[in-house]
Formats: structure tokens, C-alpha cells, sequence
């Protein structure tokens, strides 16, 4: 039997996806390429396929006889992703996870760095032409003997805590599946409200899945310590920002560090903006990293090499969890 792989996304076809095309057929040869460059193409090229790239839209899907072998383009997709046709279905989905590692860890502690040491209120101070050594409204939080819990112990937050623990703290990691070889003291989601108390950075890397869909909540928000700051790095729907902005009005938590939205782009009118306590960044911690492009070229060789070997699958997604 030939095997194909199609790069079922949906037109319009990026760029580095359409440069992938001649690569793939020298680097896993006994694949035939195609690219479904229209959308009325993808619903006959899934039917003839054994492995694919992208997204398999559930219309699409029942034509889906051969396919063997999903690639995401998304660690952590879109909602809708994963339906119920495609969880159900025998087909293996791998993910690009672990390709973000080091860049979005040093996003984290970029926020880290910056709350904990006072800097929004050093920059609000500069832009006004005030010299203010008493600027800083929230006391320093020294890394060294902090107390870090990150929440979703995966590529990116392995990363973050091997940074963490290399700079002094004490790293706490929850996850349902750890997969990284991390030195940190690990524990079981059940744990986390018993734990929030005691850090002093409360990290989430953590995907969108119906789990962990505003797991960050009021309720949360008031187990962590006043002089506690909270990073997300992950997914915005895991964080319902009226119970974080009300939390961080209230005093209950020191501030925040936010890449991510549970609405993006976040409104111009949210009460997020105005505090000063608060670091926003538009959900661009790997937006610039020139060199995402080719790792995520070079898993998806590596899958293609290893699936016509025969080969188990680096990055298997548990479907039912979305991750």
C-alpha cells in the first residue's frame, strides 16, 4: 500500500507549510505530498490519505477511511479541534509540543523578573520624569527562596521550572500527565487549592481543555497569598479575567503577567489596562522566534520518517483531553 501525507489545512496555505512540500518528499521518501490549496479539495484528498497535517474539519471527516496518522500544527488548538468523530476515530494525532520550550520560558521569567522586582512601577515613574525611590507598592519577592507552583509540567513548564530552580526557588509542578524528566516536586491536580497558599509565583501553563476551561477563579484567586503574582502563559480560557481583575483591585493577589486572554484581542475598555500592577503582552511570546517554523518542520519529518518505519509517534495526543 503507498502511503501519502496530506497537508490537510485549510486555504489559505501558509507559506513555510507550502516550502515544506519538496523537503518532505526527499526527507521521508515513499510519501506523496499533496497540499489542498482550496477548500473544496480537502474533503478528496482525506479520503485518499493515510497521514495528514492540519486540520480535518468534521464535514470532511466521515471520508476519512485510510488516515492512519493526524499532525496538529497546535499544542494547544483552537476549541473545536477535537469533536467527538475524531476522538472516537482510531487515527493517532501527534502535536508539536516541547518546539516552544525555551522561548516561552523566558517570556515567564521575563514577567517573573519584572513584577517581583517592582519594574511597572519604576517604568510609570520614568515616563513621568519622577525620581521615586519609593515608587515600588507591593514589596520585593526575592526568586531565591521563592516558592514557584506551575501549573501544567510540560515542554514549556519543565523549561520554566529547570530556570526557576537554576536561579534559587523552590519549584512546585501539577500535572495529570507528566512526561518531562523535571526535578521539581510533583503532584496531581487534586492538590493545587491545598498548595496555592504557600507560593509566591503561581505559573499556568496549562492547555484549554473542558478540565481546565476558568479553573483560575475567584475561589483561586483568594487561596493565594496577597503578596503572590500570577502568570499566564498558556491558554486565556483557563482564566476568567473579571475574577483576576477583581482580585487584583481588591488586594487579594500582588499582580499579574498575562500573555493570554480568555478574549483576544483583550477590549479596549478593560479594567485590566488601567493597573499598575499589571504586565499585558499580546499573545506574542513566540510570535517573533524566527526558528519556530523549522522545528516544527523537523518533528513533522521526524513523524513521517517513523510512521512509514513503523515507529511509534513523538507527541501522541491523548484525544479526549485535547492534549
Amino acid at each position: 500500500m503507498s502511503n501519502r501525507l496530506l497537508f490537510a489545512m485549510l486555504p489559505p496555505i501558509e507559506d513555510d507549510v507550502r516550502s515544506w512540500v519538496e523537503r518532505l518528499k526527499e526527507d521521508a521518501p515513499g510519501f506523496e505530498v499533496v497540499v489542498a490549496e482550496k477548500e473544496a479539495a480537502v474533503r478528496d484528498l482525506v479520503a485518499r490519505a493515510d497521514a495528514a497535517y492540519g486540520w480535518v474539519p468534521p464535514e470532511a471527516f466521515p471520508a476519512a477511511k485510510n488516515l492512519r496518522w493526524l499532525q496538529s500544527p497546535f499544542a494547544g488548538p483552537f476549541p473545536g479541534y477535537y469533536y467527538q468523530e475524531l476522538i472516537d476515530h482510531p487515527v493517532v494525532v501527534t502535536n508539536p509540543r516541547g518546539i516552544y520550550s525555551d522561548h516561552i520560558a523566558h517570556h515567564v521569567l521575563m514577567f517573573m523578573l519584572a513584577l517581583s522586582r517592582g519594574l511597572p512601577y519604576w517604568v510609570d515613574a520614568q515616563r513621568s520624569r519622577r525620581w521615586a525611590p519609593d515608587a515600588r507598592k507591593h514589596g520585593y519577592v526575592n526568586i531565591v527562596g521563592s516558592t514557584v507552583l506551575i501549573n501544567g509540567v510540560g515542554g514549556i513548564g519543565a523549561e520554566t521550572a529547570r530556570l526557576c530552580g537554576a536561579l534559587g526557588a523552590r519549584v512546585i509542578g501539577i500535572d495529570p500527565r507528566p512526561e518531562q524528566d523535571c526535578p521539581v516536586e510533583l503532584h496531581e491536580p487534586s492538590a493545587l487549592d491545598d498548595l496555592l497558599p504557600a507560593a509566591d509565583f503561581v505559573v499556568t501553563t496549562a492547555p484549554h481543555t473542558p478540565e481546565t476551561e476558568f479553573m483560575w477563579n475567584a475561589d483561586r484567586f483568594r487561596r493565594m497569598k496577597s503578596s503572590a503574582y500570577f502568570i499566564n502563559i498558556g491558554r486565556g480560557m483557563t482564566a476568567r479575567l473579571d475574577d483576576l481583575t477583581a482580585a487584583l483591585e481588591r488586594g487579594e493577589i500582588a499582580g499579574a503577567g498575562l500573555d493570554v486572554f480568555e478574549v483576544e484581542p483583550l477590549p479596549a475598555e478593560h479594567r485590566l489596562w488601567t493597573l499598575e500592577n499589571v504586565l499585558l503582552t499580546p499573545h506574542v511570546a513566540v510570535a517573533d522566534a524566527e526558528d519556530i517554523a523549522e522545528r516544527r518542520y523537523a518533528l513533522l519529518a521526524d513523524n513521517a520518517r517513523r510512521f512509514l518505519a513503523g515507529e511509534p509517534l513523538r507527541n501522541v495526543v491523548d484525544k479526549a483531553r485535547w492534549y
